[in-house]
């Protein structure tokens, strides 16, 4: 009943993650968003609910740790899963705002997740910077996307989304009824989700800081790769890697400000997060800007590099739980061997694009 429950929470987030998606979606750019902009904001938000949903059901329940684990374990299959698989179905193509703007932001939340948290927790005051500064991120966004953009809007809106300004009062009343239904199965699939996880963590013996940054986190962020994979597919890949970026920065300051905020005594960061799972997720959010930088793409081998990150991460994350023997062996191929290599390839394919001078795409 457990496993039918855990799986019910996550069949419940991602069909209410969908409508909400199709739902803001269409009401965005009736309101004249273009599609970047709807990627880092509107879907990239609607994809994140789960995550803030469990994140606010995991403080109210106690399970702080899930709530966390979530945000971080999140944000790191983000950047090196979903981009990595998305990038090995088809090539993504990175814009400049991307590379210049919201990639180095993501970049710096990061760091600032880390050191707010250096003192044990996030705290409600700390939560409410993070919730301020996810004000002032988004209506930038929008601020800067409605400078002269009506008639390509107009355009988007008619080709994207099979519709346009006309009869508006139709499109905002059922649209307005998907977004409400997909954010009350978002409540009832995350209760229902926590509550699983927290007895399957208890049952096999494991906390609830690695139940979060797995299965809670690969769960949640199912919306974000099915949303990833379709957009890309259908050529709109600023919507693609816009989703991934912004889900990432929409996780550090609304999820982990919100949930903070409601939580009686805000979120307590583990030492074992400080120490490693937080700096992964920063060297990720890092490992972006090289890659995007080369070419201004994501291309077939550098998904594949990624992908490969992601299942090295969570395979420590198992053999560290477990107290495997294969342990040692295997952090020391990482240490003198991967990692290296790894570094040395982004280094001379940098150099490279700089000797061959790429363009950059608007």
């Amino acid at each position: 009943m457990t496993i039918l429950l855990l799986l019910a929470g996550f069949i419940l987030l991602i069909i209410g993650a969908e409508a909400l998606v199709r739902g803001a979606s269409k009401i965005a750019a009736a309101v004249g968003i273009p599609s970047l902009i709807i990627g880092l904001t509107v879907v990239a938000f609607g994809t994140s609910a789960p995550e803030l949903a469990v994140s606010i059901m995991s403080s109210f329940s106690g399970k702080v740790d899930i709530a966390v684990g979530n945000v971080v374990g999140s944000n790191i299959f983000n950047v090196l899963f979903l981009l990595g698989l998305t990038a090995l179905i088809v090539p993504l193509v990175v814009a400049r705002q991307l590379i210049r703007f919201d990639v180095p932001l993501l970049i710096l939340f990061s760091f600032l997740f880390l050191i707010l948290g250096l003192d044990g927790k996030i705290s409600r005051s700390d939560g409410l910077l993070l919730f301020l500064l996810l004000v002032a991120y988004n209506a930038f966004l929008i601020y800067q996307s409605r400078k002269g953009q009506s008639l390509l809007v107009e355009t988007q809106l008619r080709l994207e989304y099979n519709s346009s300004r006309q009869n508006r009062w139709r499109l905002w009343a059922v649209n307005l009824l998907l977004v409400g239904i997909g954010l009350a199965m978002l409540v009832l699939g995350s209760r229902w989700l926590v509550q699983s996880a927290t007895q399957i963590a208890q049952k096999m013996g494991v906390s609830d800081l690695i139940i979060g940054l797995t299965v809670v986190a690969a769960g949640t962020s199912l919306p974000e790769v099915a949303t990833s994979i379709i957009a890309s597919l259908r050529g709109e890949r600023d919507i693609a890697v816009g989703n991934a970026i912004g889900s990432s920065i929409f996780n550090i300051l609304a999820v982990l400000g919100i949930a903070s905020l409601v939580s009686p005594n805000g979120l307590p960061v583990s030492k074992a997060a400080l120490q490693f799972d937080i700096p992964i997720m920063i060297a990720a959010a890092i490992a972006c800007l090289p890659i995007f930088f080369t070419g201004h793409r994501i291309v077939r081998w550098e998904g594949a590099v990624f992908l490969g990150y992601y299942i090295a991460y969570t395979t420590y994350l198992i053999l560290a739980a477990t107290e495997h023997s294969a342990l040692a062996v295997f952090d020391t191929a990482m240490v003198w061997f991967v990692m290296p290599l790894t570094v040395l390839t982004l280094v001379l394919t940098v150099l490279r694009s700089f000797k061959t001078g790429n363009p950059s795409p608007e």
